[in-house]
């Protein structure tokens, strides 16, 4: 058998992991060992997932829940020491860029156990970004990089990690909305928000740049204020709400009668949001990605984003947490319906919706033939 352990612990891992999940578990020739590390530990924000994407149960969840980043990589990579020394996995794959994400891989790779990192290659050229520290160094200790664009494999190659590494698979979050559209247009979100069509904008905001930045917080919220002619469905984050309490933001925030807050939604529900919007704004890796595959207009309030297609191919703002670009940008897009009528035609960069089933065959492929061994891969520095 094949044992295949999987290192998921936040909402985007579950979204990444679940199709490949799915082939896994349906494999024969395959032990699959699903380990949560407990990142995300509100219910909305993780067996919620669990339940709507029908994953399996894990064989360990590990509890790390909050801390700065340095104690939840630490708790995180302890923990996941002893699980992988319990069930000798053959290969250990991790996901994206989060703190689970580069714990898990220096786990794996500290006790000469190869790692498969899913989502490899982004970067936004932000080292000050914790999530670009953890995609970079995850990529140079990992025995093999599934990149999900033509852009992440140049960025690999650029960094002198050898062909040999690096698989182009497509993207698995891709993979999982084409088999989900169903599913998507049968939530009844629309109405339980008592929301006509598009006449609404989907705000999320998360990262620490912008949440534990006074200053940055309070930006973002006072252009969502005057934007008070368009609806604004804004699903808040734990660590969001939070910071807003803390700021003294949220009384403003519900005194407002064009937002709309609500707590953590499903996956299908904020994909149903995404869908029929005017636009979204976020801060969210995923959900630019999400929205750009679903033909809406982004506004990203960052100053850099790794998914860099969805901004050259004209479906990305970049506006960082400036009122004033947030306020044109969303002005922009609500004046100008041609740029969704133009990114309905415009090619998605991500793959053919099988992703998935190419990681498993490489994967299955490099362990039979022995390419999975970490003495046989040369560390290029």
């Amino acid at each position: 058998m094949f044992r295949v352990m999987l290192i998921v612990g936040v909402r985007p891992q579950f979204i990444k992991a679940a199709p490949l999940l799915r082939l896994l578990d349906e494999d024969e020739e395959v032990e699959l060992q699903l380990v949560h590390s407990g990142q995300h530990y509100d219910y909305e924000m993780s067996k919620l997932f669990f339940k709507e994407l029908g994953l399996p149960n894990p064989i360990e969840n590990l509890g790390v829940g909050s801390g700065s980043h340095a104690e939840q990589t630490a708790h995180i990579l302890l923990r996941v020491e002893k699980v992988i020394e319990k069930y000798e996995p053959d290969v250990v794959m991790v996901f994206g860029d989060a703190n689970t994400t580069l714990a898990g891989a220096l786990a794996a790779v500290k006790l000469h156990t190869p790692v498969a990192h899913v989502e490899a290659g982004l970067r936004s050229w932000d080292m000050k970004m914790p999530e670009e520290v953890n995609r970079v160094l995850t990529d140079h200790c990992s025995q093999v990089l599934y990149a999900p664009t033509e852009t992440a494999v140049r960025n690999l190659r650029r960094e002198g990690i050898p062909d040999s590494k690096i698989s182009l698979s497509g993207d698995t979050m891709y993979d999982l909305l084409l088999k989900h559209m169903t599913d998507i247009e049968k939530s009844d979100i629309l109405r339980r928000l008592s929301l006509d069509g598009e006449d609404y904008a989907l705000m999320t905001v998360h990262r620490a740049e912008n949440v534990d930045v006074p200053k940055r917080l309070s930006n973002i919220i006072s252009a969502v204020l005057k934007l008070d002619g368009l609806k604004i469905v804004f699903p808040i984050h734990p660590r969001t709400r939070n910071r807003l309490k803390e700021y003294k933001l949220m009384k403003k925030i519900k005194e407002a009668k064009h937002i709309i807050p609500t707590d953590p939604l499903g996956y299908f529900d904020v994909l149903k949001l995404i869908k029929h919007a005017k636009t979204i704004l976020t801060d969210s890796g995923g959900m630019q990605k999400e929205a750009f595959i679903l033909k809406t207009p982004c506004i990203t309030m960052r100053d850099r984003t790794e998914w860099i297609e969805t901004v050259t191919l004209g479906g990305n703002f970049l506006v960082d947490a400036d009122e004033k670009r947030i306020l044109y940008a969303v002005q922009r897009v609500i004046e100008n319906p041609e740029i969704k009528d133009r990114l309905k035609a415009t090619p998605n960069p991500y793959g053919d919706g099988r992703a998935s089933e190419k990681i498993i065959k490489d994967l299955k492929n490099r362990w039979c033939s022995g390419r999975l061994d970490v003495s046989k891969v040369p560390i290029i520095f």
